[in-house]
């Protein structure tokens, strides 16, 4: 499936999505609940300064008491009272909402990265279950952005949307209280203006979902760009080729920027019609509230108050506004996540799937066809017979399919007609486990990965012991290399271990093999990288490897490829010619013959020469 042309249909099935995201929240809800009942007061204090002037405009610009009847209770504060009691109080409230809003950030910083957290590990679960084709259709850089940069957007930016919300929207009702209070007819006029003033938000919704998935995949590009400078600097250098990289890296960046810009264009307009429509707003407060100062039925003190709210009122109405729109984008960026945990392998367990076992008599290619796209055959009709304990050497012109045939053993691809068989049993029927549980696989440029060479090691099998480990540091032709090194077996390896030379990582390979200990070994072209001096070491190690296993083996040296029981000349996706060498070569105009006298017998004369 490639990750490129998703479109997030679900982005706005909002029932949908919200028991998708329900499983995630569910664990931390008991800190949600209390986030949000933290920004209550943390909104609902915003209303403070607006509901102090009045008392302020009245009683101490006025210079009058206060004077309370209340159900015969009778008495009189002074203004100066009332004059030194606001600012104080003023203080008091905003420390404690001061303290409300850290307390809010917290929460919602811990709770928005548990569980961002939980999103990627279940997220990182279901991309390392992905077959091989799988990342043969994406890019680096897709498959970065989508599985890493979307989780971040939609889990941490949802609960940082929802206490906007929450605190916005009693900020505003806060201050709606107070405009009411001061004057409920002008409070009407007021509120409807400002929300009509959101209504072109509805408008842009579709293209905020286009413009995200467009911004998706160019990021995306973006990423790939700076993976393949980085991996590939050697031939970047080589072929002079910085200045392709840097042209390729300025029209990714350009069309980024248009993305953006595109978006901006449709949607920045919100903002002057936002505050064109709140003017009229203001505009009629302003004309009908002199009128009612002037017939007596509102106080200068109530009209500053109600006026200071309604300016108020603006931020939140905004910061709601803002956050609708920009919970458009979270919405596409989940629909993109769980899009993400919808994609089934291709390669699974068959329900009825049984264990394998070591192999007990053969491994059989029944009419095997194969290819990666429609419609472009890679292998044609392909039968094979390996016995237990045998050596298959597959030769033939590059791009033939031999390395396609060792790919389809442990399934990184299925056929696409056709079998292949372990001690008659289709391995499809085996689970996915036990069958490469009983493969070990050395390829031509091996990875290695980020810690020791210990650690490298145990990754054939981390319940190998000492004795185990040192048997295949031994046979692999490690104990130079590891006495030379300052840590030993703990040295750290650099990323893809390349502190270490081509043939020494190959050794370290073979090792991880060994401890492997399985009975199906596969060598594809495991040494056709390296200089005479490395190869003929590893070669060593390579012979230890496969005593006694039934080996699959692409190579290019002819020692290996004499030492085969069986060779099979692959052509064009065709097994043109099988047998020993011996009687392959006395095929007249054969393949492997011309095969022989091209590659191989050079090799043979540089060997008898020494």
């Amino acid at each position: 499936m490639k990750l490129s042309n998703t479109t997030a249909e679900n982005a706005f099935k909002y029932s949908w999505l919200l028991s998708r995201i329900f499983p995630y929240v569910k664990p931390f809800l008991g800190r949600v609940f209390l986030g949000i009942l933290v920004a209550i007061p943390v909104g609902l204090l915003d209303g403070v300064v607006a509901f102090a002037l009045k008392p302020y405009m009245d009683y101490v610009i006025g210079q009058h008491d206060w004077i309370i009847n209340c159900h015969g209770f009778h008495h009189v504060v002074s203004y100066s009272v009332i004059a030194m009691f606001i600012p104080f109080s003023v203080i008091f409230f905003a420390l404690f909402q001061g303290v409300m809003r850290y307390l809010n950030d917290y929460l919602t910083d811990w709770t928005s990265q548990k569980i961002t957290n939980s999103v990627k590990i279940k997220l990182f679960s279901s991309l390392v279950k992905m077959d091989p084709k799988f990342f043969d259709d994406n890019s680096s850089g897709i498959i970065l952005t989508r599985y890493l940069s979307d989780p971040d957007i939609a889990a941490r930016g949802l609960i940082q949307q929802l206490k906007s919300i929450v605190s916005s929207a009693f900020g505003a009702l806060s201050l709606i209280a107070v405009m009411l209070f001061s004057s409920w007819k002008l409070a009407v006029v007021g509120v409807v203006v400002l929300c009509s003033a959101f209504i072109p938000m509805a408008l842009i919704r579709k293209r905020i979902k286009e413009a995200s998935n467009k911004g998706m995949v160019v990021g995306g590009n973006i990423t790939t760009n700076f993976n393949e400078t980085y991996s590939g600097n050697k031939v970047m250098t080589a072929y002079s080729l910085q200045g392709h990289q840097k042209n390729s890296f300025i029209e990714k960046i350009h069309e980024s920027f248009d993305i953006n810009i595109s978006l901006t264009k449709r949607a920045a307009w919100m903002s002057p019609i936002m505050y064109f429509i709140a003017s009229i707003g203001i505009a009629g407060v302003l004309y009908y509230g002199t009128r009612l100062i002037l017939s007596g039925e509102m106080t200068s003190g109530s009209f500053a108050s109600f006026v200071t709210s309604l300016l108020l009122l603006y931020k939140p109405m905004k910061t709601l506004g803002g956050t609708l729109t920009n919970l458009q984008g979270i919405f596409v960026s989940f629909g993109r996540v769980f899009e993400l945990f919808d994609i089934e392998p291709d390669i699974a367990n068959n329900s009825n799937a049984i264990e394998l076992n070591g192999v007990n008599s053969s491994i059989d290619f029944e009419d095997v066809s194969f290819e990666y796209e429609e419609g472009r055959p890679v292998l044609n009709n392909i039968s094979l017979n390996v016995t237990k304990g045998e050596t298959l050497a597959l030769v033939g012109n590059s791009g033939g399919g031999k390395s396609t045939i060792v790919n389809l053993i442990p399934r990184f691809y299925d056929v696409l007609s056709g079998s292949v068989k372990i001690d008659g049993v289709d391995i499809r029927n085996y689970t996915l486990e036990s069958l490469r549980k009983n493969i070990a696989v050395v390829f031509q440029d091996n990875f290695l990965f980020t810690g020791t060479i210990k650690q490298n090691i145990l990754l054939g099998n981390p319940l190998a012991t000492e004795n185990d480990i040192s048997e295949a540091i031994r046979m692999a032709h490690l104990e130079e290399v590891i006495e030379a090194l300052p840590d030993g077996l703990d040295t750290m390896l650099g990323e893809r271990g390349l502190s270490l030379s081509g043939g020494q990582r190959q050794r370290v390979a073979i090792a991880r093999a060994m401890v492997r200990n399985s009975p199906i070994v596969i060598l594809d072209e495991a040494t056709s990288a390296l200089d005479n001096k490395s190869e003929a070491v590893v070669q060593k190690a390579l012979d230890s490897l496969i005593k006694n296993k039934t080996v699959f083996v692409i190579a290019h040296r002819l020692s290996t490829i004499r030492n085969a029981d069986k060779i099979a000349v692959i052509n064009e996706g065709h097994l043109v010619e099988l047998g020993s060498h011996d009687e392959l070569i006395n095929i007249p105009n054969g393949n492997y013959k011309m095969l022989y006298d091209m590659q191989f017998r050079t090799q043979e004369e540089v060997a008898e020469s020494v």
